[in-house]
């Protein structure tokens, strides 16, 4: 386990996500409009130089790792998060049933949940991104006003991501119903779930512990730019 999620990025592209991604052996970067994340099989300078030449245009990347990196030039540092990495270890999802509807999204809420990523700041969501399945959200009086989805998958592990709650629906239970929807989805898989927080969000951390997620390790990810 701990080589596969210590680096989900590369291992969800050579696995599962291999239909979106490109590079090489060494280094790997999902296809640019379907999200902004690369992974390289060391991280040695060698193939963070690889990665600088292969990838499509100047925008930005992320890259994730547990260990400190040094990042070489050319590549510029625009920012690095400080997270968590949890799983969930269990065979079986939350038992705490809320009466909240949600229902699947699909192409045509794109330009809605592109709106409340850019409002929230879970991370990135791209035009294509949700094509990386299993987007759920719910609506209150036409708005969406939450969402959740899956993200890597390295091998047998699924990660749930783009959890976000517009602020005018906080304090409903919204949050709670979407990810306990991705836990029985992937767990009805027979795959295992995990996901990433930043150390920070101190909200977002006790409502993983509730649902039954554990912290395995502290994670950094390095926003980079050509």
């Amino acid at each position: 386990m701990s080589a596969i999620l210590d680096n989900p990025i590369y291992h969800a592209l050579i696995t599962n996500h291999l239909g979106f991604s490109k590079g090489d052996d060494h280094i790997k970067y999902y296809h640019r409009e379907v999200t902004s994340f690369a992974g390289m099989k060391t991280y040695t300078q060698a193939d963070f130089l690889k990665l600088y030449e292969q990838l499509p245009d100047n925008g930005v990347f992320i890259v994730f790792s547990p260990e400190v990196l040094t990042i070489p030039e050319p590549w510029k540092l625009m920012r690095e998060i400080d997270m968590f990495q949890f799983i969930y270890e269990h065979n079986f999802a939350p038992d705490q049933q809320l009466e909240i509807a949600f229902k699947d999204l699909n192409q045509e809420h794109v330009d809605e949940m592109i709106a409340l990523v850019e409002l929230t700041k879970p991370g990135p969501f791209l035009s294509k991104t949700i094509d990386l399945s299993n987007y759920t959200g719910v609506f209150e009086n036409g708005r969406l006003a939450a969402m959740a989805g899956h993200r890597f998958h390295p091998d047998k592990y699924i990660e749930v991501s783009a959890v976000c709650v517009h602020p005018d629906f906080l304090g409903k239970g919204y949050a709670y119903t979407v990810i306990q929807e991705q836990i029985k989805r992937i767990l009805e898989k027979s795959q295992t779930p995990f996901l990433h927080v930043r150390q920070d969000n101190v909200g977002a951390i006790k409502l993983y512990e509730k649902l039954g997620f554990n912290t395995r390790t502290k994670m950094q990810a390095y926003v980079l730019a050509k």
